[in-house]
């Protein structure tokens, strides 16, 4: 009903009030014919006349595609720029041993967390597990076996962890890089003693987060 009213002329009483005069339908059915000639695409076989007979006309269109602009990702200094801007050195006078102590502590809390709260009851291979993708930031290590023997018995605070070397501080305050390839780090956390060959752990923490370690292996140094 709402569709025929629709299609309706306009009553001749509202022709005047409204100001319209309603075209002839010869002359209403000629525009429409015209108007789907222009709007239809040229290689197109549909009759003009055809659609005319349906009670719905749907006129295809498709917005032309504007092509994004590419957002230009931030570059980030390379390892040379970081190291000429000494990005990563640590300051002598922030070179002490009581410094980094509190560092310490929140990273055995962080490793009795990770391991679900450390119990003499708790499987030691599980610790090892867990701290193989461990960050060791803060961590307290001893060097056990090595190439080079002078880096045998050093123990101290780690305090950065690059891909190939730790720089720990010790006791007497000193600064010193360890290079992980042939060595062998001893890391006790509550009494749960951990031997972990720098081998094996040659990437950087992010990267040995999301690593699989083999659960056996031996490795010649």
């Amino acid at each position: 009903m709402a569709e025929a009213a629709l299609n309706q002329p306009i009553p001749q009483e509202l022709t005047g009030v409204l100001g319209v005069q309603p075209p002839p339908k010869s002359r209403a059915e000629a525009f429409t014919r015209s108007f789907l000639r222009r709007s239809l695409p040229q290689d197109s076989n549909l009759d003009t006349k055809e659609m005319l007979t349906h009670k719905a006309v749907i006129l295809g269109y498709s917005r032309p595609k504007k092509d994004k602009p590419r957002r230009k990702k931030a570059k980030g200094l390379n390892a040379k720029q970081k190291r000429a801007m000494k990005i990563f050195d640590i300051k002598p006078e922030h070179q002490k041993y009581e410094l980094f102590l509190p560092l310490h502590e929140l990273w055995k809390q962080y490793i009795i967390d990770l391991c679900n709260g450390l119990q003499p009851t708790t499987n030691p291979q599980l610790v090892q597990s867990k701290l193989l993708k461990a960050d060791f930031h803060g961590a307290m290590i001893k060097v056990v076996r090595s190439k080079c023997a002078s880096y045998v018995g050093l123990t101290g605070i780690l305090i950065q962890e690059f891909k190939h070397v730790f720089k720990v501080i010790t006791q007497k305050n000193e600064l010193k890089v360890i290079p992980k390839r042939n060595s062998v780090f001893e890391i006790e956390v509550n009494g749960f003693v951990s031997h972990i060959y720098g081998s094996r752990i040659e990437q950087r923490a992010s990267e040995r987060s999301a690593k699989k370690f083999k659960s056996k292996g031996a490795i010649d140094l």
